[in-house]
């Protein structure tokens, strides 16, 4: 028999229950991560890839490579990227599915959707 995973209600939906502050932190953090356009956009080319080598970010967002890096490492700590491999002196990223999806509960359904009774 299949099993469906159950989720926890959107935090800032209305009706849901009050955030743990740990929780809530978390949270904050990372979407302060996200407070940057060049960050959304790696995030973003991110989201359509299995891993993205940050010579292809260098040449996509017309950075430098030690801005590149910067960013990532932000991200990385905020939980929301993490090293998928290394090939040589360039490191390859990947989105952290549960971190994203995560963002994505907080933020509750779009309007016009209903939630699952």
């Amino acid at each position: 028999m299949k099993t469906l995973a159950v989720l926890p209600p959107a935090c800032c939906s209305p009706g849901a229950p009050p955030l743990e502050q740990a929780a809530a932190r978390s949270l904050a953090d990372r979407f302060k991560a996200l407070a940057d356009p060049s960050r959304v956009a790696i995030v973003n080319r991110l989201a359509g890839a299995e891993d993205v080598c940050v010579c292809d970010f260098i040449g996509t967002l017309g950075l430098s490579q030690p801005t590149v890096s910067h960013h990532l490492r932000v991200l990385r700590e905020a939980g929301l990227v993490e090293v998928a491999r290394k090939r040589g002196t360039w490191v390859h990223y990947r989105l952290v599915p549960e971190a994203v999806a995560e963002l994505a509960l907080a933020l509750g359904p779009p309007r016009g959707v209903e939630e699952a009774a």
